[in-house]
C-alpha cells in the first residue's frame, strides 16, 4: 500500500498539478490538506475518473482535508475529538481495506503564529487533543498512520537555516516537545526511520527564492503505530513536484506498507 500526504494549498489552484502527480506516482491512498473548499465544491469527478474514492472535510476558503483512495474506505469520521466548539476542518479518519486494514488519520495541524498568542494556544491545545486521540487508537494495537502537515519542524536538521525559525511557532520548544510526546507514545517518524541525514525538506516558501536556494523545512510527516512501522518498506519525498507548473509550496511525502 503506497500512502501519501500532500498539502496542496488550494484544490482550485492545483486542479492540473494534482492529477498529474497522481497519474505519475500512482499512490493507493492520499491525504490532502488545505483543500480550501467546501465539500460540495470539491471537484471529486476529476479524481473519481482516476479511480479514487473521495472523502472530504471541507471549509470555505481555509483549511480543509480529504482522503483519496483506490482501496475501499470504511468508518470515515471527520473532526478531531476533544472540543465540540472547534469548527476548523483539520482532521479526517478512515479505515483503508487492503490485504490488511489500516486506520489512516489525515491532519492539518494549526500553524500557531504569531506566538505567543491565542493562535499558538490553539495549536498546543490541538496537539494535546491529537495526543489523546493517538493514545486511543494505539490502544487498539492495529496499524495506524497519522499523516499530514504538522506545521512542526521537529529538530534543527529539518531546516536548511534553523536560526531563521527560533522564534517561529513551527520550531518553538513547546511545539517540538508536543511532537516528541507523540513519538514517546510509540509512534515512528517514518521518514526519519529510513533517512537520518539532514537536508530533506517538504516545504519551500514562495518568497525570497526559497526553492531556488533550497531553503526548505520538513514539516509534513507520517507517524506510524508499531503495527504499521513493522510493515514499512520504503518512504520518500517527491521533491521534484515543487519544480512543476503552478506548484504548491509543499511536496508529497509517502510510505510503502506491506499490506
Amino acid at each position: 500500500m503506497k500512502l501519501a500526504t500532500f498539502n496542496i494549498n488550494g484544490i482550485k489552484a492545483r486542479i492540473e498539478a494534482l492529477p498529474a502527480w497522481l497519474t505519475a506516482a500512482q499512490p493507493d491512498v492520499v491525504c490532502l490538506q488545505e483543500i480550501k473548499s467546501v465539500d460540495d465544491a470539491f471537484p471529486r469527478e476529476t479524481f473519481e475518473a482516476l479511480g479514487y474514492q473521495v472523502e472530504t472535510h471541507g471549509q470555505k476558503s481555509f483549511n480543509g482535508v480529504a482522503i483519496l483512495s483506490k482501496l475501499p474506505l470504511e468508518d470515515v469520521t471527520r473532526g478531531l475529538p476533544g472540543d465540540d466548539s472547534d469548527e476548523q476542518a483539520r482532521w479526517i479518519e478512515a479505515t483503508v481495506i487492503g490485504r490488511r486494514a489500516v486506520r489512516v488519520c489525515g491532519l492539518y495541524l494549526p500553524n500557531g503564529n504569531p506566538a505567543p498568542g491565542p493562535k499558538y494556544d490553539y495549536k498546543l491545545a490541538w496537539m494535546a487533543r491529537m495526543e489523546a486521540r493517538a493514545r486511543a487508537l494505539l490502544a487498539l494495537e492495529e496499524p495506524v498512520v497519522f499523516c499530514g502537515d504538522y506545521n512542526v519542524i521537529p529538530q534543527d536538521e529539518d531546516a536548511a537555516k534553523p536560526d531563521q525559525w527560533t522564534t517561529d511557532a513551527l520550531a518553538l520548544p513547546q511545539s517540538r516537545s508536543a511532537f516528541r510526546r507523540l513519538l514517546a507514545l510509540g509512534l515512528t517518524d517514518a521518514f526519519r526511520a529510513r533517512h537520518s541525514e539532514a537536508g530533506h525538506y517538504t516545504f519551500w516558501d514562495y518568497q525570497a527564492g526559497a526553492w531556488e536556494r533550497n531553503n526548505g523545512i520538513r514539516i509534513d510527516h507520517l507517524l506510524l503505530s508499531p503495527q504499521a512501522a513493522d510493515l514499512l518498506t520504503n518512504t520518500q519525498i517527491d521533491k521534484q513536484v515543487r519544480a512543476g507548473d503552478k506548484p504548491s509550496d509543499h511536496v508529497p511525502i509517502w510510505v510503502d506498507l506491506d499490506c
